[in-house]
């Protein structure tokens, strides 16, 4: 959530922000003029409550003293006027909460305000690219997408997940399920070489959580819900991870604080019909290694392209191309400030936009995100400056996310990289230890 200070202190750089980020104009415009209503009304409600509190202290002081003088008749008039006075606040504080219900129902929609770092564009398409790594393999036949092989070879089941689940699930058999242990393993050991905590999050959270992290109300219809329970189930670990401090006050001196967490992911993938329906690519479940951090505001952006690195590092360990995009305005995520997609090469895929149908194209597999104090207002996490900073006070601490990496889309990088000619994977030189004499996965 934004903070209102800063939006009525700075209108026209706020309209523009969301002009960047797509927004009509009159739209954003509109916006602007709620939340100055609201905050002019909620200012005004404070002064005067603010106000009533004063003249009921003083009223207090002066019955307490005529009291002691004895001279009980002369106070009572001011005692009843003490209780006027504490129902105008009581009914002025009921309408103050209106107004804050109110304000938050007006931000709790508005997205969060790009980093000026950030390039301004309407899609995907005005995304640059940061660097590439890796040399792309050269193929002595034509490479085949992650499905075909796992149809050919019978390592991936999607026919009869079909049958028990619908579709968008899998069955992994053998060696494929194996490897896709191995990789969760060896993320979360490099990870936890890097100077993350490895931390173990509980799988289905509540509508304050969801709230807390920007998921609700903006994408309630994205997640599963527990029928008859205020609990869901969590479409990534930063969800959980991201709340662990949730309405506390963190000491400076802890931060900065870096979790890295294993979980299996829920989305119902509303709006995807029809988009990447064979494959492991968008599934209604899915695992991932999550890397979250807790930061100073002054060292956000710094940490934020450290996450990258290390996202980064996985796949140069498992020595699979991929290249670095900078999301411009108009294709960031709700809670984000600033955003890098890690995409990876896939020699055997085809991107629907493809041109003819031709085989090889990058595609998503970690996405790190700087979230400013965005998340950190909702959910109320801060942090109290040490003695003799400059800060006063506690202040909000920022939130960054990122996949370090997303486990099923790095599985199908590694099938697609690494096959043969005859349907058999050669499991990655990194991966070996995680797999003790198994250095190539045959068909069943």
């Amino acid at each position: 959530m934004l903070d209102w200070r800063k939006v009525v202190g700075e209108p026209e750089a706020f309209v523009q922000a969301l002009v960047n980020r797509g927004q009509k104009r009159e739209i954003a415009e509109k916006i602007l003029s709620e939340i100055e209503i609201s905050s002019k009304d909620r200012v005004e409600g404070q002064k005067k409550v603010d106000q009533l509190r004063s003249e009921r202290n003083s009223n207090s002081q002066q019955v307490a003293e005529l009291m002691k003088a004895g001279k009980k008749s002369e106070a009572g008039p001011l005692v009843e006027k003490g209780k006027l006075i504490g129902q105008q606040i009581s009914d002025l504080e009921a309408a103050l909460n209106n107004f804050e219900d109110k304000f938050s129902k007006i931000l709790e929609l508005v997205p969060n305000i790009p980093h000026q770092s950030v390039p301004v564009g309407s899609s995907e398409k005005d995304n640059p690219v940061v660097r590439t790594w890796g040399e792309l393999r050269k193929f002595s036949f034509s490479p085949k997408s992650h499905d075909e092989i796992a149809e050919k070879n019978k390592l991936i089941d999607f026919d009869r997940s079909g049958k028990i689940s619908g579709s968008r699930f899998a069955f992994l058999r053998a060696g494929m399920a194996r490897l896709e242990r191995a990789l969760t393993q060896f993320m979360l050991d490099t990870q936890s070489a890097r100077g993350y905590q490895e931390i173990q999050p509980p799988y289905l959270v509540s509508a304050k959580t969801m709230y807390g992290m920007g998921q609700f109300p903006k994408f309630i219809d994205e997640v599963f819900k527990v029928e008859g329970q205020d609990k869901y189930l969590i479409p990534t670990a930063e969800v959980p991870v991201t709340s662990f401090f949730a309405d506390e006050v963190i000491a400076e001196e802890s931060l900065p604080i870096k979790f890295v967490a294993f979980s299996p992911c829920f989305r119902s993938e509303a709006g995807s019909y029809g988009k990447d329906t064979k494959g492991l690519i968008r599934q209604h479940q899915f695992h991932k290694v999550e890397l979250v951090k807790l930061v100073k505001p002054e060292d956000s952006l710094e940490e934020l392209e450290a996450m990258v690195k290390d996202a980064e590092n996985i796949l140069q360990l498992l020595e699979i191309p991929y290249r670095v995009i900078h999301l411009c305005t108009g294709d960031m995520g709700f809670n984000s400030q600033k955003t890098y997609d890690l995409e990876v090469w896939l020699p055997g895929s085809v991107l629907e936009t493809g041109a003819g149908g031709k085989r090889g194209c990058y595609r998503e597999i970690s996405s790190c995100s700087d979230c400013g104090d965005f998340q950190a207002r909702r959910a109320k996490i801060r942090f109290k400056p040490k003695a003799g900073s400059a800060g006063k006070g506690t202040q909000f601490v920022h939130t960054l996310n990122g996949s370090g990496l997303a486990v099923g889309r790095t599985l199908v990088a590694v099938i697609e990289n690494y096959q043969n000619e005859d349907g058999s994977i050669t499991v990655p030189k990194v991966l070996r230890p995680y797999m003790p004499g198994i250095e190539v996965i045959k068909p069943l």
